[in-house]
């Protein structure tokens, strides 16, 4: 099937020719139709697969055959989006498909002065994507008027959840028309998830892409056993053995972001980091460096990367197992996206060996471990550029990472 079998205007037909589409991806052809009609739609889809323009486009072309009311001054579609990296990408995907329309786009987010974003708001506005808090305040200081909005899009509304945002969700929710047409986006489902969802939509056509495969069948999955303070060594050696590839490092914490980014800059190779400490202007010029290829390895958090679509990553490197299992399936979906293939390389040490056991269990299969005997082991260690520095500072920075990786492992078992 073809885009322009929908029925959709011309021109977001041809800005999707131009985008290079070629033909739906599941989600879209399941969901775009529901959306035309006006129905709500319940999705969950892993990432990867195509979410965004699923719902941006049926939108654009509601918004063009259904011309704004005289007396609707306000926001007619609102997008919530838990971080503000992903509400900028969707808004981008608004603008990129919406350019030859005369619909006009807002982004707004918490982390900078609000005045700007009021202005703009100020002077109308077709789609607003934000993140929940800002857009709570904004409404509740009386700058929005949502009264009258028509659709409701919540995407990747699971980390919405995992960030705190409910309670910020069902205040906005009061604020909206019952008549709005709800759309409701998440990579995975579980009762927080089926609770919010039901509480949002009426009656909705309800998708589920590959509900046996929670991740991409394009991407292949590896793990190899590596002990915590030599994870280095060996995330040295990936990145060595593949110099041209695009690399998304995953660690657990900020501090430990920036740790690792000292140990790859002590052997020569060039990263950028992405996490909350970081000022807004810093995670959006290690995003587009990263985007661009000026630098090829990027080491993230989870909040941070969550949901953002990095065009091209070849490798997925999880340094640091993550902390549940829901969170592989995030950080895997950022490579083999679309049609493209990918590799999920996970460092396991004996410590995150419980994590390493849930994850299978929810992925409902093994994933093959890359065998490294004695000999390459100590080979990898040992022709490290980084064995030729300070032996004391060695020892002291992996002492520090061990004590880092202890507390969080007892205080999880407490639980």
């Amino acid at each position: 099937m073809k885009f322009i079998e929908f029925g959709l205007d011309n021109r977001i037909v041809k800005a999707i020719e131009t985008l290079g589409y070629k033909k739906p991806t599941d989600i879209q052809y399941k969901s775009i139709p529901p959306t035309m009609r006006g129905e709500d739609v319940l999705a969950i889809a892993q990432t990867g697969t195509g979410k965004t323009a699923a719902f941006v486009i049926p939108i654009l072309d509601k918004l063009l055959k259904k011309k704004r009311s005289e007396h609707n001054a306000g926001t007619r579609c609102i997008v919530m989006a838990p971080t503000r990296e992903l509400a900028l990408q969707i808004t981008d995907e608004f603008i990129a498909l919406g350019k030859d329309t005369n619909l006009k786009f807002v982004c707004v987010f918490g982390g900078v002065d609000q005045d700007p974003q009021i202005e703009k708001l100020g002077k109308g506005v077709d789609v607003l994507v934000a993140t929940p808090g800002r857009l709570f305040d904004l409404v509740n200081q009386g700058h929005l008027k949502i009264y009258k909005t028509e659709i409701l899009v919540l995407d990747e509304a699971d980390h919405m959840l995992d960030l705190g945002f409910n309670k910020d969700i069902h205040d906005l929710i009061s604020y909206l028309p019952k008549s709005r047409q709800t759309l409701f986006f998440s990579a995975t489902i579980n009762q927080r998830i089926k609770k919010l969802a039901y509480a949002l939509v009426t009656k909705p056509i309800r998708i589920q892409i590959s509900p046996k495969n929670p991740v991409s069948r394009n991407v292949n999955h590896s793990i190899a056993f590596i002990k915590m303070d030599d994870k280095r060594f060996f995330l040295e050696r990936t990145i060595n053995e593949n110099p041209d590839s695009k690399i998304l490092v995953f660690v657990r914490t900020k501090v430990r972001a920036e740790r690792v980014f000292k140990a790859m800059e002590r052997v020569n190779i060039n990263t950028v980091t992405i996490h909350s400490d970081k000022t807004q202007e810093e995670r959006f010029d290690a995003l587009q460096k990263f985007k661009n290829g000026e630098i090829k390895v990027m080491i993230a958090t989870d909040v941070s990367a969550r949901g953002i679509d990095i065009p091209n990553v070849d490798f997925v490197v999880n340094y640091d197992m993550p902390d549940v299992d829901e969170n592989y399936v995030h950080r895997v979906g950022r490579t083999g996206r679309g049609r493209n293939k990918g590799y999920a390389v996970s460092y396991c040490s004996q410590e995150e060996a419980e994590v390493l056991q849930q994850i299978e269990e929810y992925l409902g299969k093994k994933i093959d471990v890359i065998p490294i005997d004695n000999d390459e082991y100590s080979d990898t260690v040992a022709f490290s550029q980084e064995v030729s520095n300070d032996w004391k500072t060695l020892i002291k920075n992996a002492e520090i990472e061990e004590e880092q990786f202890q507390p969080k492992k007892k205080k999880k078992r407490k639980k």
